[in-house]
């Protein structure tokens, strides 16, 4: 079992130095290797809706790495489906932080990538994130709405193609997930858990917990997170596959978690919420890409229209009739279709009102 070290406060940076200097994480870094940082950018959102990764944890990473000698760094992403990875850089600040540190950002939508044999099958990677000297996994802590939640082992979804990112849903979210966390194995992760949404991955409704919290095994990272989440291992099962596939080890213990300061004010880590259930309790998905859902939650929540006519998305519609309202063109045989990959919250909106 490894060591979990964690933290209390509000200011990312400086928490973030703190974890690392805590941990020597500079050790890490094999002579001469490379150190590729790897943040959630699903969206271009900033940090505070509870979506993306604080921009402070990625400084605070190149800080602690340059201080130690350690110069050919560099930050990673893949937006999901349909947006622009560059935007998302941007509005999230991460063009600032870069451009202080003189740091590169590398879109992998435009990365090579090769193939690589996992339990599986194979799956296509990005060569930035697989050749790396240390890949540090800088995820968001956060509820999902179709995996419950997301943490550092659906995180390394970016360090793919779209095409794969299409193929993952579907082949069901779970087996993929935990393949290419055991094939990627990043080996350092610090867990931005200031304020992630805990019900949904767009965030929009961010619960302040004020933590954060570092470690070297990903299935590790996410089981601690799962039990901070307060779910069951049932309802997240891609940590223990991940396990099985070799990604690392799902156990620890309390005194595995070294506490680098006192609990803020925010002691009680809250339980996901009900709304995503609640709004798409009418909504038949098979097989439906994150992109695509996320933004028919947006349209329901705007709405207020959860729970009413039936409504079909995700690949496994295709080609099939359904009555009801489709979304997306996977869902074109429906008796009324918002077209699009994916179609956009306000057009579900707008269908639905």
């Amino acid at each position: 079992m490894g060591t979990i070290w964690q933290i209390h406060g509000n200011d990312a940076r400086e928490m973030t130095l703190r974890l690392l200097e805590t941990s020597e994480a500079w050790r890490l870094v094999p002579v001469g290797g490379t150190v590729a940082l790897k943040p959630n950018l699903v969206i271009a959102d900033t940090a505070e809706n509870g979506a993306v990764t604080h921009p402070g944890v990625v400084a605070g990473c190149i800080e602690h790495f340059q201080a130690h000698g350690i110069r050919s760094i560099s930050v990673i992403e893949s937006s999901w489906i349909g947006d622009r990875t560059m935007s998302a850089m941007r509005t999230a600040g991460y063009g600032d932080v870069c451009d202080r540190y003189d740091v590169p950002f590398f879109d992998l939508k435009r990365d090579r990538t090769v193939s690589v044999q996992t339990p599986i099958g194979s799956i296509d990677i990005c060569r930035r994130a697989i050749e790396a000297g240390l890949l540090v996994d800088l995820p968001v802590l956060k509820g999902h709405c179709q995996t419950r939640m997301t943490c550092a082992l659906k995180n390394l979804k970016g360090c793919i193609p779209d095409r794969e990112k299409r193929r993952f849903h579907a082949l069901g979210l779970t087996k993929p997930i935990a393949a290419l966390g055991a094939a990627l194995r990043p080996g350092l992760v610090v867990v931005d858990s200031i304020c992630g949404d805990l019900s949904f991955e767009e965030g929009g409704t961010p619960v302040q917990t004020n933590l954060m919290y570092a470690c070297t095994d990903a299935v590790q990272a996410d089981a601690y997170g799962r039990t901070l989440m307060g779910l069951a291992q049932d309802e997240v099962p891609y940590i223990e596959l991940a396990e099985r596939y070799g990604g690392g080890s799902t156990a620890w213990l309390p005194s595995d978690v070294v506490l680098l300061n006192e609990a803020s004010a925010a002691t009680h880590y809250p339980q996901p919420t009900g709304t995503v259930a609640r709004l798409t309790r009418s909504v038949h998905a098979d097989q439906a890409c994150s992109a695509c859902f996320a933004a028919l939650v947006r349209a329901l929540y705007a709405t207020g229209r959860g729970g009413g006519q039936d409504i079909y998305i995700g690949q496994g519609w295709r080609g099939k009739q359904q009555v009801g309202l489709g979304i997306g063109r996977c869902c074109a045989g429906a008796t009324s279709c918002v077209s699009g990959c994916p179609p956009t919250a306000e057009a579900i909106a707008r269908e639905l009102t």
